[in-house]
Formats: structure tokens, sequence, C-alpha cells
């Protein structure tokens, strides 16, 4: 199995995801998708005190991307809403062991579902989401 591209933490992500799911009354959602890849992913975050205390997601995708928002709700849990925006998809990719390159837009598309997510929280409470939007250069590793 060594010549997997994969690390033993993605695999294990894949194999047992966490926090699959959702949240029936989430302080917000994101959704976000890849049309090149196919890769759908949702977010549900609770949020009590400016304090993410739950995360789930629905990944409709590859093996890396169900990992990917696996390691993002078990990253974000317990953190404020500024901890959990300074979670970059590097930060993702290096929490699973690294990723091979051609899927690093999955870790990518994790960030954006979280922050996605964040912004839609901050919608719901009249507050201004456009420090959320996804930054541009984060779009350098889209595979096709």
């Amino acid at each position: 199995m060594a010549d997997l591209p994969y690390s033993e933490k993605v695999m294990d992500h894949f194999l047992h995801p966490r926090n699959v799911g959702e949240i029936p009354d989430a302080s917000g959602v994101g959704s976000v998708g890849n049309p090149v890849c196919g890769d759908i992913m949702k977010m549900f975050i609770k949020i009590e005190n400016g304090v993410i205390v739950d995360a789930k997601f629905k990944t409709f995708g590859c093996g890396a991307a169900i990992s990917t928002s696996s390691m993002v709700t078990e990253m974000v849990k317990g953190k404020t809403i500024e901890e959990a925006l300074k979670i970059s998809n590097k930060a993702v990719a290096e929490a699973l062991g690294g990723l091979p390159a051609i899927k690093m837009h999955c870790s990518v598309l994790a960030e954006e579902a979280l922050k996605s997510a964040l912004a839609d929280y901050y919608k719901k409470i009249g507050k201004d989401p456009s420090g959320f939007e996804p930054k541009e250069d984060s779009h350098e590793h889209h595979g096709h």
C-alpha cells in the first residue's frame, strides 16, 4: 500500500470521516462546488458566543474531498470565528500529512466551504460578510 499517493491520515479520514451529517439548527451553512471535478461540499456550523461549537459536513466527491471536509470540521471545533478564518487550505493539507498536488484543490474547496458557512452566519446576524470571500490566489492549483 506504500505506493498510494495518500497519507495514512487522509485514508483514515476518508474511511472514517468525522462529523458527517447536518446540523438542523445550524448557525451557518456553506455550499461550494467545483464543476471541473464534480466535488460538492456542504458545511454546517453551530456558533455560540462567537465560538464554533459544532461543525458537520456532507460531501459528494473523491476521497480527498471527503478527507479534507472531515479534517476542517475537526479543526474548527472550539475555535473562534477569527481563528477559524485563519485555517488555510495549506493548513488542512498539512494536518492530513500532505495531499498529492493534483488533489490540493480539494483542500481549497474545504476552506471555501468553511468560509461560505461563516459568511452565511454573518448574513444571518446582520453583519457584513465581505471579509470571508475566498482569496483569489487560492485558485492557482485547480488541476484540470
